[in-house]
């Protein structure tokens, strides 16, 4: 005889994947026959996690489940316990990584694989299952053969000894228990091949990281090699990439690269998480010219977190709350709401106010820009002008170099829509962790090889077709020319000579240019720094980026989360440098402006601003108004007495703590 049960749904996500998953594994332990129905949805197979699926239930909705059969009765105990119970749901987790980019995001989960591409949870059909399961076969049987020609190669190379690394996968490949479960994932729950994989793995992943074991730590890179080369031949080219998405979401990552980031879709992409990364690696830097919330080095998300989950993304403290419960979702919401009214408080009160002291020294505000869409959002906050143009995205985004014509339309375009208002263009950035496809020289030490101005002058034809559309575009508006990375006069005067041939040629030709184009150069390395004085005397202007100027200085790689700690803006040599620069410029009476990170970070402004500093260059745009905020009140004497009492200091971190009791007072809103 037929019993029937009535239940509500409690978590906070409803009858989604996983706990129709859980609910279908459970039905299928009993012989009876088991029926799941809601008010609004025909009755389905309780066993069949697509027809549960079907149901589209969400929390607050009530099941009707009936059972027919010898143990029916012990059949619907469990099933009701499971659904009161919250489906065995994991329960809501907080994260804590590094703050990189502000502002709060409540969105589901894309996972995107170490490789670049995001393994959905994709279910099948009945009929399907038999050619999934010959897929994973197949897949698995490539994956071991790759693995063979590669001990092969690596035992006749290197030797034996190291070539039997690799003897590891192999036998993995062959456990038989483990292909059991992938094929288990695909057969009663009817997962695809690819994510069955991802799940069996990530598994045994976490458990591998729990262990004290350094040897069965050390297990975790080869369950990764094994994942990437099964889904490698499994996927083939049918990856799903971040420009497809088709609906809002938060990335999470192993990594992403700058020009990952940089190509991000921001309507689609509401923010990202990544196992790696650091304060100022170059990925966050991105984020925050991007403007969207960013928490990195949280080392495990990828194996925490599903796609499909609900994630928040707290960019202001840097927490990361997975499958949050409903009031936190409604906490959040109301902080995002808040973030918000907050940003456009101060950017309609501010945005058409002067950047001036409250005893009258005027200060410019400019913004960093990847691209030219981004000009738009700056002047929106209130900017005066471009002080960083980095034009370096033009090369990574394709395989071959990037047109004179391609640099002028996006120059051109650029200094038209300034209209009077300065464009600083600095010179192509390659090298270090930004490469180009089409060279694909490799370096062991990037950060100190052939990057940046050393790349220029050793690449003319691609330095010159940049410098020719710079200058073409100088003829439309206020463009400036900005060298990175000069280490020496000797380097300076080179780039000079270059830009002086280049001039010639476009005279020759008739074509109109800027003949008294300003030109700058970025004090990023220590030994510029040391010889200030005379680079002033060369060029018409410095900016100072303190990412790799405090990287070099310091001896810290500043994307390496081993040392992130070490890498501090408030060092006492960073401030003994600084003013060294700045002191420089004054003398030699040319334009000092700051363009790195540490200019968009509001608790250094006063000191920036005590130190001498009359430019200030900052990302992302939303920084503008905290920027001017802070300006407008105080004083040039007061910002010079609190840098006096923090050059004073030898620990960082009273430096910040000092710096920043003053900023919440001026703006009690920001969250540090």
């Amino acid at each position: 005889m037929l019993i029937k049960r009535r239940t509500k749904i409690i978590n906070t996500n409803g009858l989604h994947a996983r706990p129709a998953t859980r609910f279908a594994e459970v039905a299928n332990k009993f012989n009876s026959e088991i029926f799941v129905k809601t008010e609004n949805k025909e009755e389905v197979n309780g066993k069949s996690i697509i027809d549960l699926l079907t149901l589209g239930a969400k929390r607050g909705t009530e099941l009707l489940i009936t059972a027919d059969g010898e143990d029916k009765e012990i059949a619907l105990d469990a099933l009701e316990g499971l659904v009161n119970d919250g489906f065995d749901e994991d329960s809501m987790e907080t994260r804590k990584g590094i703050a990189v980019s502000p502002g709060v995001v409540i969105k589901d989960a894309f996972v995107l694989e170490s490789e670049g591409f995001r393994i959905p949870r994709h279910l099948i059909k009945e009929e399907e299952i038999p050619k999934e399961i010959s897929r994973l076969e197949e897949a698995t049987k490539v994956a071991w053969e790759e693995i063979e020609k590669l001990e092969d190669r690596v035992s006749t190379n290197l030797g034996s000894e190291i070539g039997s690394i690799f003897a590891t996968h192999k036998l993995m490949l062959q456990d038989k228990l483990l292909l059991r479960e992938f094929t288990k994932k695909v057969e009663q729950h009817r997962f695809s091949a690819e994510y069955a994989v991802t799940l069996v793995l990530r598994v045994y992943i976490k458990k591998f990281e729990s262990v004290d074991d350094p040897y069965l730590a050390a297990r975790v890179g080869d369950i990764y090699d094994i994942e990437k080369r099964l889904l490698r031949n499994l996927l083939g080219e049918k990856r799903e990439e971040l420009k497809n998405l088709t609906k809002e979401v938060v990335v999470v990552a192993h990594d992403l690269s700058p020009s990952q980031i940089a190509s991000l879709d921001t309507t689609k992409v509401r923010g990202f998480v990544t196992d790696l990364g650091s304060r100022n690696s170059h990925a966050a830097i991105v984020a925050r010219a991007l403007g969207i919330p960013a928490v990195v080095g949280l080392k495990t998300a990828t194996v925490d977190i599903f796609g499909g989950d609900r994630v928040i993304i707290d960019g202001n403290r840097g927490d990361v709350i997975v499958r949050p419960d409903e009031e936190t979702i409604k906490e959040y919401q109301l902080i995002e709401k808040d973030f918000h009214v907050f940003e456009e408080k101060l950017t309609s009160e501010l945005k058409d106010l002067p950047a001036v002291t409250l005893d009258g020294r005027e200060i410019m505000i400019l913004g960093n820009i990847e691209f030219p869409r981004d000009i738009s959002p700056n002047l929106n906050q209130g900017a005066a002008g471009i002080g960083l143009y980095r034009t370096e995205f033009l090369f990574l985004g394709s395989n071959e170099s990037p047109t004179e014509e391609e640099h002028f339309k996006a120059y051109s375009q650029s200094v038209q829509e300034l209209g009077d208002k300065p464009l600083i263009i600095r010179t192509v950035d390659l090298g270090g962790d930004k490469f180009f496809p089409a060279n694909s020289n490799t370096e062991l030490n990037p950060f100190l090889g052939c990057r940046s101005i050393r790349y220029c002058l050793e690449h003319p034809d691609i330095f010159k077709s940049q410098l020719r559309a710079i200058l073409r575009a100088s003829a439309f508006g206020n463009a400036k020319i900005m060298f990175p990375l000069i280490s020496s006069l000797q380097e300076l005067r080179k780039a000079k000579d270059i830009v002086n041939e280049v001039k010639e040629e476009l005279n020759q030709k008739g074509i109109d240019f800027d003949e008294k184009i300003e030109i700058g150069i970025m004090i990023e390395v220590p030994s510029a720094a040391m010889v200030a004085d005379d680079l002033a005397k060369e060029v018409d202007f410095f900016s100072i980026g303190t990412n790799d100027l405090i990287q070099y200085t310091m001896a810290v790689d500043r994307g390496n989360e081993k040392v992130a700690h070490l890498y501090s803006p408030a060092h006492p040599a960073i401030l003994k440098l600084l003013k060294m620069i700045i002191n420089a410029a004054e003398e030699n009476n040319i334009k000092i402006g700051i363009c790195g990170e540490m200019g968009g970070e509001v608790e250094y402004t006063i000191l920036l601003l005590g130190l001498g500093l009359r430019e200030f260059s900052v990302a992302p745009a939303m920084i503008i108004p905290e920027v001017k905020k802070i300006i407008r009140s105080v004083t040039y004497e007061r910002a010079k007495e609190a840098a006096e009492t923090v050059c004073s200091y030898d620990d960082p971190a009273k430096t910040i703590e000092y710096l920043r009791n003053i900023v919440r007072e001026i703006i009690p809103e920001l969250v540090y």
